[in-house]
């Protein structure tokens, strides 16, 4: 089954190839897969160290893979507060599973196990968006409790985002 487990180098081939399935469906260019793979332990301390060290004008985030067995599915990002652009876009909890294993549920469990995270951490509550044509990701927030808040349209932005509110707390008892 799979899980959340931090970046490690026992992930670094399938990570890689999950890296050139994002890069033919044209994301994640700032990553080049060669280049990482000659130094993928730096990379793995930079993910890491987000969680103690954020970079200026950023957050402390607690980064994590969905593996299952050696093989990497998705990340998440679990930003611990929310500064003011997180506030339009991006909330408390980032995620996104690799092209050639979504519509399997790993979405719906990568925030599922991103929202147990979010509790450890102490929030009550936890922000998510989307983009408003981002059916599976709507999907993936509701079924997880996001109750919606409201749509914003951002100057720079051709489609609405969409807040979600995830309430950490309902259902725990004193």
């Amino acid at each position: 089954m799979a899980s959340l487990a931090l970046p490690s180098e026992r992930h670094k081939a399938s990570f890689l190839d999950a890296l050139r399935e994002y890069h033919a469906e044209g994301r994640y260019h700032e990553y080049d897969p060669t280049l990482l793979s000659l130094d993928f332990a730096s990379f793995i301390r930079f993910q890491l160290s987000k969680r103690v060290n954020p970079q200026p004008g950023r957050v402390k985030e607690s980064v994590f893979w969905l593996v299952e067995g050696d093989e990497f599915i998705g990340r998440t990002a679990l930003r611990h507060e929310l500064n003011d652009n997180l506030r339009l876009i991006g909330g408390h909890i980032g995620y996104d599973i690799r092209p050639s294993k979504r519509r399997q549920g790993y979405g719906t469990l990568i925030c599922k196990l991103a929202l147990d995270e979010s509790r450890k951490i102490g929030l009550h509550r936890a922000m998510i968006t989307c983009d408003e044509d981002n059916i599976g990701s709507r999907k993936i927030i509701e079924a997880n409790g996001g109750k919606f808040e409201k749509a914003l349209q951002l100057k720079d932005r051709a489609v609405r985002i969409l807040h979600f509110w995830v309430e950490l707390d309902e259902g725990k008892t004193s």
